[in-house]
């Protein structure tokens, strides 16, 4: 009974083994026709080893670091801001020419800023949509030749109207060159962008400095006119210089151009002398470029509106200062207790339409001190981002602000208004600084130009309500208080 039941199971074996042989060789005549090896299932090792590696723009510029390129980019970019801060402080030392050249009341003078940042208001937003949907150097190489190109017509302005005109085409280009802080952002790392954006009111003293200096010499000598047509030189020069800067590598992978990115950033690495991560560059493309609606999402609205208020106070700020110190200089509205006798003649509105009062050495002097505050508390400022971050900083900035411009209102000698002063640039240009650079870093790469044009569109409304209240209401203010 055993031996049967042995000699059973054995044939029930062999026919089993018979059977799988039977199948594995229908399955390898099955592949062997289709051409196709048998499916053999794999590692997840082995399938995670096969999938291509492959980095974001972001990683990329990581990896490259800070270089060779970097030092290019930002005295380049830099140089931008010398443009910028040329055309802007240019109002407040032609001020006194234009006033007594054509006999103009305090509102005019007024005018003539309000509507250079009316131009920059309007072409703000429009510049920055623009960069968006078709490239930040464009718009900011454009904005150069813009400028450039009204401001010569501006010394040739036959009338107040034309001036005025003139200007506000002038504020246009100014608009599209600020997209070259966008650009410039795009390609530092993450970790050198508190240190070196603040850097960048260096240029900005310069060219403030260097139209104050056209001033002093020019003026006197050649006019308003020639003083004009010498400052649009650097413009000229910069033209060329940005031959030299690429395009955004994220605004080119955002737009889909992948070979575009990969050719600037090898280009950067290659300078720096570095090597992009492994694999292969890849990111999304994104369609909707320049979308306003965004800015008021649900996710942003919030950030929107309050950057915009920030923006339109650190502007406000800014030239509420340069342009009241200049005003308050140019008609001795000074409250000093050691004034000689030149500064003791007050020039006010009831006495007199014209005031042919221009700078003397001592105001350009203040001027150019003042203008040296805008760097002295550089190493400050970064020590504000880097400890208590962009949005804690801003507070502590517009605070002091608030103090100084109060402080400006007591009656002091020449010196101690001269430091009020350099305090006063100071804290307000750090606010400006800070208000950039957060404003950069907070939106994504689809929006940050539009994004920064709307900021800087509410900053120029700042900007242009600051005369009106610098150059008339103030000044009237501090004629009665004196």
């Amino acid at each position: 009974m055993a031996l049967k039941r042995s000699s059973s199971m054995k044939t029930q074996l062999v026919d089993a083994i018979q059977l799988q042989e039977v199948e594995l060789e229908e399955e390898i005549n099955t592949s062997s026709s289709n051409n196709t090896p048998p499916e053999v299932p794999e590692a997840p090792e082995a399938k995670a080893q096969t999938e291509p590696k492959c980095y974001t723009v972001e990683e990329a510029v990581e990896s490259i670091g800070f270089g060779r390129f970097h030092i290019l980019l930002f005295v380049i970019m830099g140089s931008a801001n010398i443009v910028e801060a040329m055309e802007i402080m240019l109002l407040a030392v032609v001020s006194p020419e234009i006033r007594c050249e054509w006999r103009l009341e305090d509102w005019q003078v007024a005018l003539v800023s309000t509507m250079v940042f009316f131009g920059f208001m309007i072409c703000g937003v429009l510049c920055g949509y623009v960069a968006d949907k078709y490239g930040r150097w464009k718009v900011v190489f454009g904005g150069f030749i813009w400028a450039s190109y009204f401001s010569l017509l501006t010394s040739f302005s036959p009338s107040y109207g034309w001036f005025i005109f003139l200007r506000c085409m002038v504020g246009c280009g100014v608009a599209a060159t600020s997209q070259g802080f966008v650009l410039k952002t795009e390609f530092i790392p993450a970790k050198y962008r508190a240190f070196l954006l603040p850097l960048a009111s260096i240029f900005w003293m310069l060219g403030s400095m260097l139209i104050i200096i056209l001033g002093m010499t020019v003026v006197p000598t050649m006019g308003w006119r020639w003083m004009i047509r010498f400052s649009i030189i650097p413009s000229i020069i910069l033209i060329g210089l940005f031959l030299f800067i690429p395009e955004s590598a994220r605004f080119q992978v955002s737009a889909g151009n992948i070979q575009g990115a990969m050719s600037t950033l090898n280009w950067i690495a290659q300078m720096n002398g570095a090597s992009l991560p492994e694999g292969e560059l890849r990111e999304p493309e994104v369609t909707e470029r320049g979308n306003a609606t965004t800015l008021i999402s649900p996710a942003f609205r919030r950030t929107s509106l309050l950057l915009w208020y920030s923006w339109f106070v650190a502007s406000f700020s800014y030239y509420g200062s340069v342009l009241s110190g200049s005003e308050l200089l140019e008609k001795n509205l000074l409250c000093m207790t050691d004034a000689d006798p030149e500064h003791q003649i007050k020039h006010n509105q009831e006495e007199a339409l014209c005031y042919c009062i221009p700078f003397n050495m001592a105001d350009y002097q203040t001027l150019l001190i003042s203008c040296l505050g805008e760097v002295a508390l550089i190493p400050l400022n970064i020590g504000l981002l880097n400890i208590f971050g962009r949005k804690p900083s801003m507070a502590i900035l517009q605070v002091l602000s608030a103090f100084f411009f109060l402080l400006v209102n007591i009656c002091t000698t020449m010196l101690g208004f001269t430091v009020l002063l350099f305090l006063l640039r100071s804290v307000v240009s750090m606010n400006f600084n800070v208000v950039y650079i957060y404003t950069a870093e907070v939106y994504p790469t689809a929006v940050r130009s539009i994004g920064m044009g709307f900021c800087t569109s509410f900053s120029r409304v700042g900007g242009m309500i600051a005369p009106f209240i610098a150059q008339v209401l103030y000044v009237f203010d501090f004629a009665v208080i004196c």
